[in-house]
């Protein structure tokens, strides 16, 4: 996990909330930031290994649980995400219109490669 706090200030194409509750100069000790932190690299690798165990389980009982652990660990995650941004400890780049334009075009000419009958999947 890559630490996202802008030290310097909003800079262009930057979104990111005031940080809020952490000093500006940290001591050793853990702060509320780095549990929030933590918690969310482990629900990232948590995810990450539940879909692959959710995927090639092959009881479906198992499965089953599995995706619902898989579920909550995504949600877990999402709501960590959240109060970092909201707290100003996540820093998001924004895109210009002409990049996204260009992935979504570059994705786009992908499905000419598969074929026909792979477009719609019974």
């Amino acid at each position: 996990m890559h630490d996202q706090e802008n030290m310097g200030g909003q800079n262009q194409g930057q979104i990111k909330n005031p940080s809020v509750g952490v000093p500006k100069v940290k001591g050793p000790e853990l702060n509320d930031r780095d549990l929030l932190n933590d918690v969310l690299a482990t629900q990232k690798y948590l995810t990450d290994n539940f879909n692959v165990f959710a995927r090639e389980a092959s009881h479906d009982q198992l499965h089953q649980v599995t995706m619902g652990i898989l579920n909550e660990t995504h949600q877990t995650a999402r709501e960590a995400y959240n109060l970092m941004f909201k707290k100003g400890w996540y820093t998001l780049t924004s895109a210009s219109r002409q990049a996204v334009d260009q992935a979504h075009q570059q994705f786009s000419n992908y499905q000419t490669q598969f074929p026909q009958g792979a477009r719609q999947l019974q």
